[in-house]
Order: C-alpha cells, then structure tokens, then sequence
C-alpha cells in the first residue's frame, strides 16, 4: 500500500472509488481530508486516461497495459513477440531507474520510450500521456505500457489503454491470484510465463485457473513460455483477435 499515491483506494465493479474494513488500520486513511485528496488525484488521473485513450483512437493504435511483479518476464516477451506479430508496435518502458528495459527493445529494433519514475511505484495517466508526445503512433497498430513491477499499485491506476495483461510467472507461484485480488480482477488476461519451469516449480495449473475464474470470470488465463512457439503465437493471436476496431 502506498499513502502517497492512494493506490489502496480501488474502484468498485462501476468504476467508483471506494475503501472497505481493511483500511481501518491505517488513520490516515480515515482522514476525512486525506481521503479527499486522493480522490481528486484518481479523478484527475481518470479524465488524463481518457484523454489518452482518445488520442490512442485518433490514430486507431490498441494500448495494452502490461503488469506483473518484477522479473515475470515482460521485457522478454516484448522482445519476442516481433517473430509472431505482423502489426507494429511500440513500448511505453516503466522503470523507478535506469534505462535498461527499453535499451533493450530498441537493441531488437523495437521502438521504445523508457519513463523513470523516481519514488513512484506506478504509472499514471499523466506519465504516459508525456511519453506519447515521444512515440509516433501515425507508424504503429500497437502500443505497449509495460508497467512498473508491482502486483499492487498499478492495478488502481488507469493509464488510458484499452485492455489489461498481467504475467504471473511459475516462480512466483500459483498463490498470487489469491494474494493480489485486485490486480488480477483487472485482468483481461492473465499469461502465465515461464512454463517451461512447470516441471521444476510446485505450480498447479488448475489451482490457478480455479481462483481466477472465481476473482474474475471474464479473464481468459494463456499458458506462454517464450521458448514455445505455438504458445507464443497463441498469445499474438488474442493481442490481435482484441485490437481496437
């Protein structure tokens, strides 16, 4: 939970933001004022994403956002997924520092635009709204925000992109959806990555999809690893079966 960018306060099925008992235990946010303040920095975040959702659509580019804990392997997908997907694309880097991730992309020949966010631990609809000043999206179908590694406070900040991908890694463990509910209720999809460790991990399959489809239903579950091609182009085939008409 983050105090400062009021990431603990999520949004209900309606898009409304709410607290529930869990937050009893933290005064300042019983704090009338408190309260207040964050509330108008989720409201002024909302209208910024969708003003970039907006512009994502005056040049009829798909954004999806992509969360995970750090090290699920979203860099890695990124710099694979040019083998299996014929639109263009580009990223939106997340980082507290350096510029590692997006030199990376732009090493595969990917165009990339790395934002660090100092302190903070999430994008916000602000930030990205600056990149995109620095991507040309009159040259791309796509565009990718891959997020900073978190399982917590990005699921309660909208970035303006149209669909969620969050990454949950056999190492990490078939435990996080139930750990981490809101983030995973944000899912339009949720890729399982490194699933050429399944024999090494005690990691249940099952176990993951069944708490996924009781947190959130309408979330498809993909099993990806990036030294399996059929599964690679599985993941390409709904990025492209959920491109914005």
């Amino acid at each position: 939970m983050c105090k400062d960018c009021g990431c603990s306060i999520t949004q209900d099925h309606q898009g409304h933001h709410g607290h529930g008992d869990h937050l009893h235990s933290n005064p300042q946010l019983n704090d009338k004022k408190t309260l207040s303040v964050i509330h108008k920095i989720l409201d002024k975040n909302d209208v910024e994403a969708q003003h970039n959702r907006d512009h994502f659509a005056s040049h009829h580019v798909t954004a999806f956002n992509l969360m995970s804990s750090p090290g699920s392997g979203k860099t890695t997908l990124l710099e694979c997924l040019p083998e299996y997907l014929e639109q263009k694309y580009a990223v939106i880097e997340g980082d507290l520092e350096t510029s590692r991730d997006a030199d990376r992309l732009i090493a595969k020949g990917i165009n990339a635009y790395q934002i660090q966010t100092g302190s903070a631990c999430h994008l916000d609809a602000f930030m990205v709204h600056g990149a995109l000043h620095h991507i040309d999206l009159g040259a791309i179908d796509i565009c990718f925000v891959e997020n900073v590694g978190n399982l917590v406070c990005p699921a309660s900040y909208d970035v303006g992109t149209h669909k969620n991908i969050v990454l949950l890694s056999v190492p990490e463990g078939d435990d996080k959806i139930e750990k981490y509910p809101v983030m995973f209720r944000r899912a339009d999809v949720v890729v399982i990555t490194k699933s050429d460790l399944l024999p090494y991990f005690d990691f249940s399959l099952e176990h993951a999809k069944q708490q996924l489809h009781k947190l959130n239903p309408n979330s498809e579950l993909l099993v990806v690893s990036v030294k399996n091609s059929d599964s690679m182009k599985t993941l390409a085939n709904w990025i492209i079966n959920h491109q914005e008409q």
